[in-house]
């Protein structure tokens, strides 16, 4: 029997959030790439809540269009709400979230790879990776077919031996009833990879019909919609939106469940994977916090085209019959009609400290993972995962350095960084409190800080990175006026201020410094600023943020330049750390396990403690010192001058 061969530069298996941004990223940058999916249907899919961004998700979506990735694009094309969160709050916090039409999503990114350059998709199930030597050579799928490559990412989602179960059903499925992929994870395993067995789970889809929704409370979005994409102009997202509902659970919703815990596959053992802590079903809530009478549910539209709503906040595995009969004591729920049944999920993943920061597997030379499959949860998370491993994918082919966010430049450093570091034994999720630098990494931000490196990359136009150049000097200029500009206590001025319920001035003061009261901003400020310049609404709310946050700004730019010492203090990657004396055992063996890249890096490892860290400095330190004195001799013998590495 004969199988076909193909030779591609990488290969990209799935096509789901991770895999899209992924295919994308190494067609857009020349590299013949093809991804393989399960279903060509279920490209793009939205297994889950029909929404892009959230609280610190919005952030990831940002970082990711300024790098030159595509979600943020196309949920500006098909979103149905928008709405900024959190905006009581400061800006490091404020998040942007759209409720997506999930069938017109699916199609536009499809569309989107149709019609990209050098991009292939095939609809196949990959069974086997080829390795010789500890290199990827290619993969195989289930029909024989052989697949040369140069690279490659894996994306599998929660496909990976994925069953679907509720009660004591048990469906062995992908989400949504598709097709599981069930082949890869022996070779895999056959080749040292380390895997896992996770879970998440989806509410029901309801009929809209059957909803009373006059006895919910109608939640609206924003009048004035701000875009994902830098890309995008404001102008073309403003549209009319679609209203979600809000109704809560209640003590007879909450009896049921208590009732019929012993039926629930979570608490009976019928379920083997571990859950996210931080997205519960709604048998968890119940059980974990007792005294709360009430949760929220939130009524979501699935799309335009179609009836189903998405009760979010009451995933379950519970059983049907238990389903409708809990569902229906929510307020407005009262009659209503199930079209898909909630469900949990179990699926294959990794455990992600088998990777380097650029996402390559230590054990198999490139080949690259992202998304769910590497232990987190989400369509953001995995989005931007899947743009660094396909970016990092191609980096490798065209012999460029791998690109590595670090922690002060990025969340999605920071979903990295804790992924390869860190020992995750729940699905990972992103959370603002995850960031210390939040101050810096903020949403409104995300092309100041990353485009330039997008353009670096190859995936930022020359147009849009003019743009960009523009920008930052339009900010900085208008700051330095506003801080040499003095104003006067006029009697126009004193009357600004006591309108504004602002204290009246003794002496002149500069414009900056009343950008800087609480009550005042820079926008409130053009009644007494006669010289100020036309200004884009982007620009206006960066000049306004960094004057009026300016100390906190350079106190946690302080903080960023003390943490680039330790992430500058390199450490080699093959180094045995047994021959460090005086490291506790458990600090030697989780070093010798992580292998990590700096000092920085290894004082974030679980059971690496500061008294380690100094044991490392002194090491370093001597080294520094044995090197003044032997350097010559090195040179000569062509021994590693270092091998903890050194300060770049």
């Amino acid at each position: 029997m004969q199988h076909i061969e193909e030779f591609y530069d990488v290969v990209v298996v799935g096509a789901g959030h991770a895999g899209c941004e992924a295919a994308l990223a190494c067609a857009r940058l020349g590299l013949e790439t093809i991804v393989f999916t399960i279903s060509v249907d279920s490209i793009a899919l939205m297994p889950c809540n029909p929404n892009i961004g959230g609280s610190s998700k919005g952030h990831l979506v940002r970082e990711l269009d300024a790098l030159g990735g595509e979600m943020g694009k196309v949920i500006d094309k098909t979103f149905i709400q928008s709405k900024m969160l959190n905006q009581s709050k400061g800006p490091a916090v404020h998040s942007l979230r759209a409720q997506a039409d999930k069938a017109e999503y699916s199609r536009a990114m499809r569309m989107t790879l149709e019609h990209t350059d050098h991009l292939t998709i095939r609809q196949a199930e990959v069974s086997e990776i080829i390795v010789e030597d500890g290199v990827l050579k290619g993969v195989k799928t289930f029909s024989g077919a052989t697949y040369r490559c140069k690279a490659a990412v894996l994306a599998t989602g929660t496909y990976l031996k994925a069953r679907c179960l509720y009660g004591e059903v048990i469906n062995y499925t992908g989400p949504n009833g598709l097709q599981a992929a069930n082949h890869l994870t022996e070779s895999l395993k056959a080749n040292g990879i380390e895997i896992f067995r996770f879970k998440t789970g989806t509410p029901a889809r309801v009929d809209s019909r059957s909803i009373d929704f006059s006895k919910m409370e109608e939640q609206f979005g924003d009048e004035k919609v701000v875009p994902f994409s830098f890309s995008t102009d404001p102008a073309e997202v403003q549209k009319d939106q679609i209203s979600c509902w809000l109704t809560y659970t209640n003590e007879k919703t909450h009896e049921i469940i208590r009732n019929n815990l012993d039926r629930s596959p979570m608490y009976s053992g019928a379920i083997e994977g571990t859950g996210a802590r931080y997205c519960p079903s709604i048998e968890d809530k119940v059980v974990k916090f007792p005294d709360k009478n009430r949760h929220q549910v939130f009524v979501e539209p699935e799309g335009l085209s179609t009836n189903e709503m998405y009760l979010a906040g009451m995933s379950s595995s519970l059983p049907e019959d238990v389903q409708h009969a809990m569902y229906r004591t929510v307020p407005g729920l009262e009659n209503v009609k199930i079209v898909r049944n909630a469900y949990a999920i179990e699926y294959d993943c990794i455990n992600s400290i088998q990777l380097d920061a650029s996402l390559e597997f230590k054990a198999v030379r490139g080949l690259f993972s992202g998304g769910q499959f590497n232990g987190s949860s989400g369509y953001e998370e995995a989005a931007v995962q899947g743009f660094m491993a396909g970016v990092n994918a191609a980096m490798k082919v065209l012999g460029r350095e791998p690109k590595i966010l670090d922690r002060s430049q990025a969340y999605i450093g920071v979903l990295i960084d804790d992924l390869v570091t860190k020992e995750n034994f729940e699905p990972y999720r992103m959370m603002t409190s995850r960031a210390e630098y939040r101050l810096l990494l903020r949403q409104d931000n995300a092309d100041l800080r990353l485009m330039e490196i997008g353009y670096d990359i190859g995936l930022i136009s020359q147009e849009q990175y003019d743009r960009l150049l523009w920008k930052r000097e339009a900010i900085e200029e208008e700051i330095r006026r506003l801080e040499s500009t003095n104003i006067g206590a006029s009697k126009e001025v004193q009357e600004f201020l006591e309108i504004n319920g602002s204290t009246p001035l003794k002496t002149g003061t500069t414009l900056a410094e009343l950008v800087r009261r609480p009550e005042l901003g820079y926008v409130m400020l053009t009644k007494i600023d006669q010289n100020r310049p036309q200004l884009p609404e982007d620009v206006a709310e960066q000049v306004q943020i960094n004057i009026k946050y300016d100390g906190y700004i350079r106190r946690q730019k302080q903080q960023v330049s003390h943490y680039k010492k330790l992430e500058n203090k390199r450490l080699d990657a093959d180094f045995d750390y047994s021959q460090v004396k005086s490291l506790r055992i458990e600090a030697t063996q989780k070093l010798n396990l992580y292998k990590p890249l700096s000092i920085g890096q290894a004082s974030r490892i679980s059971g690496v403690s500061p008294a380690d860290i100094a044991v490392l400095m002194v090491h370093l330190e001597q080294f520094r010192h044995q090197k003044g004195s032997e350097n010559k001799v090195n040179l000569a013998s062509g021994q590693r001058e270092d091998p903890l590495g050194d300060e770049e």
